[in-house]
């Protein structure tokens, strides 16, 4: 099995890199993670007027290094890359396996609520079938998990 997983994982990296760079690199405007631009390809925990609203990733049981630390180890698990990490602001990437498109995943760690808040944003086309919130609910699913 592994010779077909190591054959899927060569395939998605040789086509992910088609796939267009993010027009500008991912940031927080105005102290928070931007919103969706409305497409359903786009969910965002910052906006919770929207349809594109998602829960935030509460962590009431630990402290905010450790909520932090645990975070990162789940991208890690997931096979996510974190690209950029600044003043409780962590951008990673996943890439979508075999047809390699990447979708980008932010995170800002909200002290004061005892929250992470979360945008995960396919780059290309216009619905992804539920895959970006799949992935921010299979997050919270094994941050919850592990508290």
């Amino acid at each position: 099995m592994d010779i077909v997983n190591d054959a899927l994982k060569a395939v998605t990296n040789t086509v992910s890199g088609f796939w267009p760079q993010p027009s500008e690199k991912p940031r927080l405007a105005e102290g928070k993670l931007r919103p969706c631009p409305g497409t359903p390809n786009c969910v965002c925990s910052e906006n919770p007027d929207s349809q594109e609203w998602v829960e935030p990733i509460a962590y009431e049981s630990m402290n905010h290094d450790k909520a932090w630390e645990l975070l990162k180890k789940i991208i890690d698990d997931m096979g996510g890359a974190v690209l950029s990490e600044e003043n409780e602001y962590l951008w990673s990437t996943f890439t979508v396996p075999l047809f390699g498109f990447v979708d980008d995943v932010e995170f800002r760690l909200d002290k004061a609520g005892k929250v992470i808040h979360v945008r995960s944003s396919s780059r290309l086309g216009f619905s992804d079938l539920g895959v970006n919130r799949n992935r921010v609910d299979d997050i919270r699913r094994r941050f919850i998990g592990k508290q």
